[in-house]
């Protein structure tokens, strides 16, 4: 652990830690760079070693990681001890073969092995013994890892072109001795004696199972949802468009489905997300066994799927995707004393030369799942233009393009609202931002006309990162001034929330900008954290580890178990604005309020009240015990002015 978040650069030798650095930034970036390349590096012990550094781009956690791996380069003077026709190894120099980790064989000017050292024998399975006078191919095969097809003996090919021969990638060594297979990287090369005769070739072979494994297993993961094992939507996408791709050149006939899962919230609420998730990995599994092998299924959300028909014609999808809503209508999901019984709705839409872009697929796609929806428990809608339905829905679709040219023309518009506390000056949140957009014409929105449609349309990662990035340049300018011990509040989605890359991003911020995390203070919904409970721990976690604040947001209007939120390093639980609504008067909301803040106390968690509209409102709740107040009555949200 005492490597976790340092760089690579920083742990070789400083004459080494520009070249490595610069060849991890542009394989990272893709550009031209070395693929192996060599240093030297000083062991725990002071023994100077020479690495051979290899980097393999590998999909990790919805982005780009490199899997380096660094072997020890026999050193020159192995060929010298290896030379053969009367040039006999001295004894010592066999022993220093023999107690090498890395496999060793030697062959003679015809290819017939001479010496294999214990490393060599372990992976091949066969004793040195047993082996003399052999071919490689006699005690081996070699294989490509994707395909098995046989791949040349590489012995061979460094005799006949007296050049030394790499297997570096995919290879795989199957033993004829024990059938035990092993992924390996393998470099054969001519060896000279002192006149430059070719007298044979020496073999050595590194054994990179575990680390092939490792990369196996990384791509998977950042490729698949890791509750129910389906493609992530990251991986759909990328599916998607290959289908795209393949309609707009008349390849075939396609179909995107769209899946929304019926009553999942009542399971979620009745038994909490522990019941929630087994009962999508069961889903999962229905949906899977309801399409072809050649077909994909995806988990895009919460409770939203989505399966990709390859090379089907739309009335072939239409009967795949009756089948699938009779499956699930009639599956019954059992959690202890209960028994649930769910819905899902489907929208079609035909992937064809005249298809869309992927977003505006997917924006039909999910606009005939409303539709399907809309008609009712296990429905199947197609996505059809003309279709009235579908009319009326039209201006959530047209958000889509609105809300990516907003984006692209940076016409969001940051607002904040005063957060008071209500008994001196004791730190916490000083105002809380807010996000406006103004339409093609200049005008504002509220964000009660946008929000929907982002969250629909999946864009509330983007409106986030645009949030914090101009939050963060406003508070490092002056604009935003924040007063001393005193924090600005930045919304998180439950969509953000989900997007592992969101943390790496922040953090970033925090670097560039110059912020001090002590001047931040996060707020996620109740809901979001109970759907996205292992991001949230670790968005959480890391952040407030920094020095970040975090407030519950929306508390108790979900229905939240507090047995994972007390858990979450939190700071400050927001009431939801429905209970202050009326408060002085409404005995209701007054003992829910109070019922919240004996909560917080246990939990060590302050109050702040939003939406405190008047002075009745802001009386009630300082004298119920809240600790900030937020609202009309205290300030109304006034636009930021940031330099252009």
């Amino acid at each position: 652990m005492e490597l976790v978040g340092r760089k690579l650069a920083d742990l070789v030798p400083p004459e080494y830690a520009e070249l490595v650095g610069e060849n991890i930034r542009r394989r990272l970036a893709g550009e031209p760079a070395a693929e192996r390349y060599e240093i030297d590096m000083v062991g725990l012990q002071g023994q100077v070693c020479r690495l051979e550094i290899a980097s393999t781009p590998v999909a990790y956690d919805h982005g780009k990681a490199l899997l380096i791996t660094g072997v020890e380069i026999i050193p020159t003077q192995t060929q010298q001890q290896l030379r053969l026709g009367g040039e006999a190894a001295a004894e010592p120099q066999l022993l220093a073969l023999r107690s090498l980790a890395e496999a060793i064989i030697a062959t003679d000017k015809e290819g017939r092995i001479t010496f294999l050292n214990p490393a060599a024998e372990q992976l091949t399975g066969s004793a040195a013994s047993a082996t003399q006078g052999k071919l490689l191919e006699e005690i081996v095969s070699l294989v490509d890892e994707t395909d098995r097809r046989l791949l040349s003996d590489p012995v061979h090919q460094a005799l006949t072109s007296g050049a030394p021969v790499n297997l570096s990638r995919r290879a795989l060594l199957l033993s004829r001795a024990n059938g035990h297979e092993r992924s390996i990287e393998l470099s054969a090369s001519p060896i000279r004696n002192s006149s430059q005769e070719l007298i044979g070739a020496v073999v050595l072979l590194h054994d990179v199972t575990e680390l092939r494994g490792l990369a196996r297993q990384m791509s998977y993961q950042a490729t698949h949802d890791a509750l129910t094992g389906l493609v992530n939507r990251r991986e759909f996408e990328r599916r998607l468009e290959e289908a795209i791709d393949s309609g707009h050149r008349g390849d075939g006939q396609h179909v995107l489905c769209y899946l929304d899962l019926d009553r999942f919230k009542l399971v979620n609420d009745t038994g909490g997300h522990v019941a929630g998730d087994s009962m999508l990995r069961e889903v999962a599994k229905l949906l899977r066994d309801a399409v072809r092998d050649s077909d994909t299924v995806g988990r895009l959300g919460g409770d939203e799927f989505g399966t990709l028909l390859i090379g089907c014609p739309l009335d072939k999808a239409r009967q795949i995707a009756d089948d699938l809503t009779r499956s699930v209508g009639e599956y019954r999901f059992v959690w202890k004393d209960k028994i649930f019984n769910i819905g899902v709705s489907v929208g079609l839409v035909e992937i064809s030369r005249e298809s869309g872009t992927l977003e505006e697929l997917l924006a039909a796609a999910d606009t005939a799942c409303y539709v399907a929806k809309k008609q009712g428990s296990g429905k199947v809608a197609v996505y059809s233009a003309r279709d009235e339905a579908l009319a009326r829905h039209t201006g959530e679709i047209q958000w889509l393009q609105r809300l990516q040219g907003a984006l692209r023309e940076n016409r969001f518009q940051l607002y904040h609202q005063v957060i008071v506390p209500t008994h001196g000056d004791d730190g916490g949140p000083a105002l809380e931002v807010l996000v406006r957009l103004l339409d093609e014409s200049g005008h504002e929105l509220h964000p009660a006309e946008f929000m929907r449609a982002a969250e629909r349309y999946r864009l509330m990662g983007l409106v986030d990162r645009w949030v914090v990035q101009q939050t963060f340049t406003a508070i490092a300018s002056g604009a935003m001034p924040v007063p001393a011990r005193r924090s600005v509040a930045i919304n998180v989605s439950g969509q953000t929330l989900d997007d592992s890359q969101f943390l790496e991003f922040v953090v970033e911020c925090f670097d560039s900008s110059g912020v001090a995390p002590a001047q931040v203070c996060f707020e996620i919904s109740e809901n979001a954290v109970v759907a996205n409970l292992d991001h949230a721990r670790r968005f959480v976690g890391v952040l407030h580890g920094m020095g970040c604040q975090f407030t519950l947001d929306d508390f108790g209007s979900g229905m939240g178990s507090f047995s994972n939120l007390k858990n979450l390093p939190l700071d400050y639980l927001k009431i939801d604005g429905s209970f202050m609504r009326n408060l002085a008067r409404d005995t209701v909301n007054q003992a829910m309020v109070g019922a919240m803040i004996k909560l917080a106390r246990t939990l060590n968690f302050k109050v702040i009240a939003e939406q405190v509209e008047d002075g009745s409102a802001v009386e009630a709740a300082r004298r119920m015990g809240v600790d900030y107040l937020q609202g009309y009555a205290i300030g109304r949200p006034q636009p930021l002015q940031l330099a252009a």
